[in-house]
């Protein structure tokens, strides 16, 4: 279930945090062949099913923004972080509300 009080950003917001160059990481919890479709640079990569045995790749004093391809899984991952102590932001829309918004020669799928 995902709680109520989820932070989450859009889109816009993410590339401004990425253009004044703020201090957070980018994880993607794709899987490894929608990586290989499209793309935007992020620090860390962990498909959703492997964020429970993987958790401890994470700092807890990290901002974490979770990205996935529409921002449903993100969700669930950011509730999941959030829960265990960590600083998590939901990327809503996702890679493809980046694609549509901020840069669109990233590929849709």
């Amino acid at each position: 279930m995902i709680g109520g009080n989820l932070k989450s950003i859009k889109a816009q917001e993410l590339s401004d945090m990425m253009n004044n160059n703020e201090d957070f990481k980018l994880l993607d919890v794709r899987e490894d062949h929608e990586l290989e479709i499209a793309r935007i640079n992020h620090d860390i990569h962990i498909p959703m099913g492997q964020i429970p045995k993987r958790m401890s790749e994470l700092n807890k004093n990290d901002k974490i923004v979770v990205m996935c391809h529409g921002g449903v899984r993100s969700a669930r991952v950011c509730s999941y972080l959030t829960e265990n102590g960590y600083k998590a932001i939901n990327f809503t829309g996702g890679i493809n509300a980046w694609s549509n918004e901020i840069d669109q020669s990233v590929p849709q799928y």
